[in-house]
C-alpha cells in the first residue's frame, strides 16, 4: 500500500498529469452546471420556441466556458505548442474544409439572419420547415415530394450549413411572412359573368381579407429595409376569356403555412355560392366526344396486271 501511494505521488508530481486531472474534473463540473441550468430554465419557460432558444443559448455558453477554462488551465503550455498547432492546423484545415465551411455557414445563419427555427425555407433544392440549426447542419422537416400541397412528408433532412454559400436560400416566412397565391375558375360563355365576379370578390374578402390587412403592415417594413416598389396586396379578381370559356383568376396573399387549407376553403365556398345560382352560372369544362363512324370496307384484292400487247 505504501508503494502504491508513493507511485501515485510520483505520477502527480508530473505537471501534465495535474493539469489534465484538473481539466477533467473541471469539465465534469461545467457539464453538471449546464445540466442544472437547463433544468432550472425549463421550469419557467413553457412555450416550445422560447425553450428551444434558451437551450441553444445555454449550450453555446457552455462551449464558451469550456474553451475559456481549458485556456486558463493550459495557459503556460500554449506558447510552446504554437508551432505544432500551426503545422497541424494547416493539415486539419485542408482535410476538414467542408466542416470549416459549415461552421462559417452557421455563423452566417446566426448573425446575418439567413433564417431561424420555424421558418419555411428551400435549401439545396429541398423545401421544409427549419426545426433545428446546429453548428454543422440545419435540420428540416421536409415538405412536398410525393405529397401534394405544402404538407409534411415525415422525412427529417439534415443539410450542411455550407450550402448557404453555394446555392440560393429561399425563405418563405422571414421578412414578409406571406406569399401570393392564385386559383382559376372557368365558367361558360352563357353564364352571368358580372354576378360571378361579384360572388368571387365577396368570397375572397370573407376568407382572405384579414391576411391582406396584416400583409399591408408587413410590406411597409419590407419597403423600409429593401428597395422595393409598392404592390397591391388586396385580393383581386381578374377576368379573361377564350374560345372555350370565361376565366376568372383569383389572386390573394396568404400565410405560407395556411396555403392549402385556404385554397380548400375558397373552392368549397365557390361551389356553394355557384350552386345557389346554378340557373345563371355554370362551371365550364372541356368535353370531348369520340365518334366511331362506320369504316368502309377495303377491297384487298389487288388488280391483275394487264397483259402485254
Amino acid at each position: 500500500m505504501e508503494n502504491f501511494s508513493r507511485e501515485i505521488a510520483i505520477i502527480f508530481k508530473n505537471p501534465w498529469v495535474v493539469k489534465f486531472t484538473i481539466a477533467f474534473v473541471g469539465l465534469l463540473i461545467i457539464r453538471g452546471l449546464m445540466f442544472l441550468l437547463r433544468r432550472s430554465f425549463a421550469k419557467y419557460v413553457i412555450d416550445s420556441p422560447t425553450s428551444y432558444r434558451v437551450r441553444k443559448l445555454v449550450t453555446i455558453f457552455g462551449y464558451f466556458v469550456v474553451i475559456l477554462f481549458l485556456a486558463i488551465v493550459f495557459k503556460d503550455r500554449l506558447g510552446g505548442l504554437t508551432v505544432a498547432i500551426g503545422v497541424a492546423g494547416a493539415g486539419v484545415a485542408f482535410a476538414l474544409q467542408e466542416v470549416i465551411a459549415s461552421v462559417a455557414g452557421w455563423a452566417a445563419i446566426i448573425f446575418a439572419n439567413f433564417y431561424s427555427t420555424g421558418d419555411r425555407v428551400q435549401l439545396g433544392g429541398i423545401r421544409g420547415d427549419v426545426i433545428d440549426i446546429g453548428v454543422l447542419r440545419t435540420t428540416l422537416m421536409e415538405l412536398g415530394e410525393w405529397v401534394k400541397g405544402d404538407q409534411y412528408t415525415g422525412r427529417i433532412v439534415r443539410i450542411a450549413n455550407s450550402f448557404v454559400f453555394k446555392e440560393p436560400v429561399f425563405n418563405y416566412s422571414s421578412d414578409f411572412p406571406y406569399i401570393w397565391d392564385e386559383l382559376t375558375v372557368p365558367i361558360t360563355h352563357t353564364s352571368d359573368y358580372v354576378l360571378a365576379q361579384g360572388i368571387l370578390e365577396n368570397i375572397l374578402a370573407e376568407i382572405v381579407g384579414a391576411y391582406a390587412n396584416h400583409a399591408k403592415r408587413s410590406w411597409k417594413s419590407v419597403a423600409k429595409r429593401y428597395l422595393v416598389e409598392e404592390v397591391m396586396v388586396d385580393p383581386t379578381v381578374w377576368l379573361s376569356f377564350n374560345d372555350n370559356w370565361i376565366e376568372f383568376n383569383l389572386r390573394y396573399v396568404v400565410d405560407i403555412k395556411a396555403r392549402r387549407l385556404t385554397k380548400h376553403h375558397l373552392f368549397g365556398r365557390i361551389l356553394q355560392e355557384f350552386d345557389k345560382v346554378s340557373d345563371r352560372i355554370a362551371i365550364a369544362s372541356t368535353t370531348m366526344q369520340i365518334i366511331h363512324p362506320e369504316i368502309p370496307a377495303i377491297n384487298r384484292t389487288a388488280p391483275k396486271p394487264a397483259a402485254p400487247k
